[in-house]
């Protein structure tokens, strides 16, 4: 059984940081592409960034400069560091996991998601 789970989400005053986590199990981790995801209250889930098997990252523009994705394939686990946070980053955010053959992109259907961890940004 696959499991994606985040955690580290919590409350931050605009300009702070925070460490999103997720930790998987029940798949081959290390040849997975993971990503991850966010999705405010009323709006579509919006891809953020991406990192393949080999370490290869991609960032849509609206986080590129606050935000970094990392993995680490020895525990299964995949990060996003965020910077330089602001009111509108509040949402849910979701990792996922996609079979290493498809293309490691945010605009690709992933096959395997966690349940989210909620990130509040106060002004």
């Amino acid at each position: 059984q696959v499991q994606l789970v985040e955690s580290g989400g919590g409350s931050v005053q605009a300009g702070g940081s925070l460490r999103v986590s997720c930790a998987a199990s029940g798949i081959t981790y290390s040849s997975y592409c993971m990503g991850w995801f966010r999705q405010a209250p009323g709006k579509e889930r919006e891809g953020l960034a991406t990192i393949t098997s080999g370490g290869s990252v991609t960032y849509v523009d609206s986080v590129k400069e606050r935000f970094t994705i990392s993995r680490d394939n020895g525990k299964s686990s995949v990060y996003l560091q965020m910077n330089n946070l602001k009111p509108e980053d509040t949402a849910m955010y979701y990792c996922a996991a996609n079979s290493p053959w498809r293309i490691c992109s945010v605009r690709e259907s992933f096959r395997y998601w966690g349940q989210g961890t909620q990130v509040t940004v106060s002004s």
